[in-house]
């Protein structure tokens, strides 16, 4: 059942959100660089700026640009690098934004 948005009506916000699991040690971070060859360099919300790799199950499905918040998991014998497990869409940055999870 395909129906048109009328230009006057808003678009749908998204319910459910999601976000980082304290537990699995994922963070917040921003693109702020494409390196080539699947990798990223992310600005994390805890200040690290590290380098990413995008993973082959998730590069065959997302395209990920600079700017764009994605959630990353740290590897856990070089604090530097990390791995690139979740992608938000523009609705999705919007609600983080107003909900007060990213800073601007």
């Amino acid at each position: 059942m395909n129906r048109r948005i009328n230009s006057n009506q808003q678009p749908e916000e998204f319910t459910r959100v999601r976000l980082p699991q304290k537990s699995a040690s994922e963070i917040l971070g921003t693109v702020e660089s494409l390196l080539g060859a699947n990798k990223l360099r992310v600005r994390c919300m805890d200040g690290v700026v590290r380098l990413t790799r995008i993973p082959g199950k998730m590069k065959k499905s997302t395209w990920i640009r600079e700017r764009d918040v994605v959630i990353v998991v740290p590897w856990s014998f070089q604090n530097e690098k990390a791995d690139v497990v979740w992608k938000y869409s523009g609705p999705q940055v919007n609600w983080l934004e107003r909900k007060g999870f990213l800073k601007s």
